[in-house]
């Protein structure tokens, strides 16, 4: 087990090399479909892909992400109104890939009622999914994380589920700053530990981050067999 301590500070991780990219861009060229919304947890579909899954407050930028990723501009659905998807809305990409678009947590206006199920069907989903390899958290470049972000990191560690931060619509900061926010947040998270430490700043808008991106999901994406063929 890695202490806290020895844990790489975000800016300590490599970049990917350029087969890393390319491998990363081909998946993510591949068709990508929905499969369904899940409302309920026993309408999670069965399936033996591995599985992204995409978390985050609501407005924070979900639906773009996974549209600028994939190069659909309505692959999932994007809404003026925060906290109006009340579904998991799963995507194939290529039969290599499973994604999933988690409702938005955090939006005040909704109901108690709506807020209870919601945390119902994430977590039932969070806790009893084999084939999930990692959560993206998404964090708001502007904002930073949030108590409510805290609290869900605190459940996916005790869940035990993989997760990793991403920074969404880092082009509406400052350079320096964004440096600043990556090393603070970097030292606000080595206490939680499911989380895995690299951080990566994103912009649908802009595209900035996204084939470092794709090439980290890429490697989730691949068997044993193909992780090794990679690496040599």
């Amino acid at each position: 087990m890695v202490e806290s301590g020895d844990i790489p500070e975000p800016s300590e991780f490599p970049e990917p090399d350029a087969v890393q990219l390319e491998e990363g861009r081909l998946l993510f060229t591949q068709q990508c479909t929905f499969v369904l919304g899940a409302a309920k947890p026993e309408h999670v579909p069965t399936t033996d892909l591995p599985e992204i899954a995409f978390a985050g407050r609501s407005n924070v930028g979900k639906s773009s992400l996974i549209n600028a990723l994939t190069g659909h501009n309505s692959l999932a659905r994007t809404s003026n109104t925060p906290g109006r998807t009340q579904e998991i809305n799963f995507f194939n990409l290529g039969g290599r890939l499973m994604i999933a678009d988690l409702p938005g947590f955090g939006y005040a206006r909704a109901a108690k009622a709506n807020v209870k199920q919601w945390t119902h069907l994430v977590t039932t989903y969070l806790r009893g999914r084999p084939v999930l390899r990692r959560t993206c958290l998404l964090v708001d470049a502007r904002h930073g994380l949030k108590p409510i972000d805290f609290e869900v990191m605190t459940m996916l560690d005790q869940a035990a589920v993989n997760y990793q931060i991403v920074l969404t619509k880092s082009d509406k900061i400052k350079a320096e700053a964004l440096k600043r926010l990556i090393e603070r947040i970097g030292k606000e998270a080595k206490a939680h530990t499911a989380l895995h430490p690299e951080i990566i700043a994103t912009s649908s808008r802009k595209g900035i981050g996204l084939e470092h991106l794709r090439a980290a999901l890429m490697q989730l994406a691949l068997s044993p067999e193909e992780a090794q063929a990679l690496s040599e």
